[in-house]
């Protein structure tokens, strides 16, 4: 199971000190955070993209060059690529070029994102976003796939005798997670072509990340995928940690009442109590984490939301070091050890390039 963390890349006023970062620092401090969670044994980082303020982040594949070139493990991921607003040829070439400066170490989550204005910015319309993540997708689907492409759909130019350049690594596409909190149609696209499914439940009851991933997994198995129980799934959370529970609460208090995500709506203790985000001891990461289980099933990849909410460098790091020492490997061994045999690992290029080879050598 891989085990990491994601940046939605807000830049957000501390509320204890009243101090706002500048956008250089905060694209500065999220190299330093993914390196980190190299050093500390995580597997995974994922940016989000973003066009509006107050979020930094409007071209991830470029910060994550830049990490690649400082890493040597981590694998580099989004979260999310506008799927809806962005040309899927720019994302074929973006993501391609990627993987050979990272050597493989590229996956994406593609997302219609949470910003409404962002549509009209980029030409398109709003109430065309399943739509257009539908015929997107297909599109860039078949440009990593098709050495020379003919298309033409509804949302923009047709494309004659056009080849995308580079090409994947090794010819293997990067493997995609179709991310969403609440859209079904999603959740069938991901199980049409065999996808990563990423409930990202931040916001939600676990029953309603239960039902998103239960018709995920039906419909995978539905398409001829596999059994229901090898569907590729991720789950998002959000955690706060102290050695003392107590202390993690008083800390953390006023940047969640404050945050620009959920600040000034449900209480602390209400979200808690409702949602995956955890505050508090490594131990109640453990046990919160570990029950996710329970109504998702066996699942390939957990990412932590850190960064957010005005939170100081420092302390990020600090909570990097909690989860990288104290909590991960707890996870690993207990999810390891629930983990069926035939439910497969998180697909990553090394993995999928061994499993391509693997097929061209048996005789026909």
């Amino acid at each position: 199971m891989q085990f990491g963390i994601f940046s939605v890349s807000d830049i957000t006023t501390d509320p204890t000190t009243g101090r706002t970062p500048s956008e250089a620092e905060r694209i500065k401090d999220i190299v330093t955070i993914a390196k980190h969670a190299e050093e500390v044994g995580l597997d995974v980082f994922a940016l989000g993209e973003h066009h509006n303020e107050p979020f930094f982040s409007s071209s991830p594949t470029t910060t994550l060059a830049y990490i690649a070139a400082q890493t040597s493990t981590l694998q580099l991921s989004t979260a999310t690529t506008l799927i809806t607003t962005n040309d899927p040829v720019k994302i074929a070439e973006d993501f391609a070029m990627l993987q050979h400066l990272a050597d493989g170490r590229v996956d994406l989550m593609l997302g219609r994102g949470n910003t409404g204005p962002v549509y009209p910015w980029f030409g398109k319309d709003i109430r065309a976003g399943i739509p257009l993540a539908i015929e997107n997708y297909s599109l860039l689907h078949k440009l990593w796939r098709e050495h020379v492409v003919d298309w033409q759909g509804k949302f923009r130019t047709p494309l004659q005798g056009f080849t995308s350049t580079p090409r994947p690594l090794d010819e293997i596409p990067p493997f995609v997670w179709h991310g969403s909190i609440r859209s079904p149609e999603i959740a069938e696209q991901a199980a049409y072509y065999g996808d990563g499914f990423f409930a990202n439940h931040i916001f939600w009851p676990a029953s309603h990340t239960q039902r998103m991933v239960g018709l995920y997994r039906q419909r995978f198995e539905h398409y001829g995928h596999g059994s229901a129980d090898q569907a590729i799934v991720g789950l998002g959370g959000q955690v706060f940690m102290r050695k003392n529970s107590q202390d993690a609460v008083k800390e953390f208090r006023p940047y969640f009442d404050n945050a620009p995500v959920y600040g000034h709506g449900p209480s602390l203790e209400d979200f808690t109590r409702e949602t995956p985000l955890t505050v508090g001891s490594p131990q109640q990461v453990i046990d919160k984490t570990l029950g996710f289980r329970e109504y998702v099933g066996d699942y390939q990849r957990q990412l932590f939301l850190l960064d957010h909410a005005g939170l100081p460098l420092k302390t990020v790091l600090e909570q990097l070091d909690l989860l990288g020492e104290e909590v991960v490997p707890v996870l690993r061994k207990e999810f390891a050890s629930l983990k069926p045999a035939h439910v497969p690992d998180a697909p990553t290029h090394a993995s999928l390039l061994a499993a391509r080879d693997a097929k061209e050598e048996v005789p026909a």
